[in-house]
């Protein structure tokens, strides 16, 4: 493809009938005949791997400011290199499949993008979603794992799909791929707002620019006249009205104030949930086999998004009532002794707040939750989610997640700052996660729960620099193995 129609800023000049054979914003990915992208980073500016990547086979250089000194190949500036290796992205590629739902929100996306995916199956589509549990195929298989890939991996994987037949699309749109132009140039159908908490305040500076950042989707990505599905019974559902009114998008509202979806009653049937839906004129009464008030949240949405994108409300919720929940959320992993052991991604407070409220009701004795936080973010979120666990919980143990480049023991600390709020919490650290997971299994009685929260789907332990295999899964049921008289 010509360079000057992938880069509109290169019509007219020299180079723009270059061919361009590949697209790069890693210099060692570049090849002959590539095009660089010198993306702008926090701690590099991609401008000082431009000789590298041209030394690899790269022909032109995209990049927001001419370099001090020759590069060995053209260099075309742009205002903004992100949204152009996005656009440029998506005009290489070309291919995406026709349907393709974006959302947003702290809690929820994964399993949104997760039911969606299943309730378009449902009603006969070729449906895929993407996320951070990976791109999940029509199939239920699973490849890889990011939540908004970068743009040139996103490109190729809707183009890939869509070439193997994929129709409609779920994928999640994080802040950070949001605020960093990776979903630009997705042609997409509809997009959902779940829910805002604290989360991620070590790259967005304040509440207000991490909401900023997922309105994005409503006040950019989104066309007037599209589609915008939303949790009505969230705090800040009227700020992101406020966006789709702005933009001219078509507002649909679910939840107990929602309008297109209102959920009249929900009522916990073990570990299933009866629902009582009022929807274009009529009361729709589901048997949703999922557990928590945030469960039900999520179907809503998906629910929502499905009819938006043209299926009809009777077989939406026909297959609200198949849905099973996305790895790792609210994920009954065994029993031992009469109590329940479960493993839930939550990993900020307010997940871990929601996770802790939904398997109360089934605790009829201790609720033991094991978690910690990861090292290297948010550090305020720490002391936060210490008072939680020990305000709501029976039995908290403090462990590692991910530590990362920091001290375990100093992260423990921080949160137990929190926990110890709570003089009359049982509250207590291990900082050997799988240890700790054994000793909270080792609690579990006549009606007990036990909460296992932070990693879900996640098979590795960041420590240092290095990654070691671990998952929560295979902990808890190591654990309940041992345990077995």
């Amino acid at each position: 493809m010509r360079l000057d129609a992938l880069i509109p800023e290169a019509a007219g000049g020299a180079c723009a009938a270059l061919e361009i054979g590949g697209l790069a914003s890693d210099s060692r990915k570049a090849q002959a005949g590539s095009l660089f992208f010198a993306v702008p980073g926090t701690h590099a500016d991609g401008l000082d791997f431009a000789q590298d990547a041209v030394a690899r086979g790269a022909v032109a250089v995209v990049a927001a400011r001419a370099p001090e000194k020759s590069v060995g190949a053209p260099v075309i500036v742009v205002s903004d290199v992100r949204e152009a290796v996005a656009q440029a992205a998506a005009r290489f590629f070309g291919v995406q499949p026709a349907t393709i739902a974006a959302v947003t929100g702290t809690s929820g996306k994964t399993s949104v993008a997760a039911f969606l995916r299943q309730i378009w199956l449902s009603c006969g589509r070729p449906a895929a979603s993407l996320g951070t549990i990976g791109l999940v195929a029509p199939s239920g298989d699973v490849y890889g794992s990011l939540t908004t890939p970068d743009s040139i991996t996103l490109h190729e994987t809707l183009a890939r799909i869509a070439g193997e037949g994929v129709t409609h699309l779920a994928m999640e749109a994080s802040s950070h791929g949001l605020d960093q132009r990776r979903l630009d140039g997705v042609r997409l159908a509809a997009g959902a707002f779940t829910n805002l908490s604290r989360d991620h305040l070590d790259y967005h500076a304040t509440l207000d620019d991490y909401l900023a950042a997922k309105l994005r989707l409503f006040d950019t990505l989104l066309q007037p006249g599209q589609p915008a599905v939303v949790d009505a019974d969230s705090d800040v559902a009227g700020r992101v009205l406020a966006a789709c009114r702005a933009r001219g998008l078509r507002f649909l509202s679910v939840g107990r104030a929602g309008e297109a979806i209102r959920l009249l009653d929900r009522t916990p049937d073990g570990l299933a949930t009866r629902l009582s839906l009022a929807c274009e004129g009529r009361v729709h009464r589901v048997l949703l086999p999922l557990a928590g008030e945030f469960q039900t949240s999520n179907a809503l949405v998906a629910a929502g998004l499905a009819m938006a994108t043209g299926e009809s409300a009777d077989a939406v919720f026909e297959a609200l009532e198949h849905l099973t929940g996305a790895p790792g959320r609210i994920e009954l992993i065994g029993r031992r002794n009469g109590g329940a052991a479960f493993v839930d991604y939550a990993h900020k407070p307010g997940a871990l707040e929601t996770a802790i409220a939904a398997l109360r009701p089934f605790a009829r004795g201790k609720l033991i939750v094991v978690f910690g936080c990861g090292g290297d973010r948010d550090r305020g979120k720490r002391p936060i989610m210490g008072e939680i666990a020990a305000r709501l919980a029976d039995v908290a143990i403090v462990t590692d997640d991910n530590p990362r480049s920091e001290d375990p023991s100093a992260i423990r600390a921080a949160i137990l700052h929190g926990a110890h709020t709570h003089v009359s919490a049982d509250v207590r650290e291990i900082g050997d996660r799988a240890a700790a997971i054994a000793a909270g299994v080792a609690l579990l009685g006549e009606g007990d729960v036990l909460l296992v929260a932070g990693k879900g789907h996640e098979t590795g332990q960041i420590i240092g620099s290095k990654t070691i295999p671990f998952s929560d899964h295979d902990a808890v049921r190591a654990a309940l193995e041992d345990a077995k008289p």
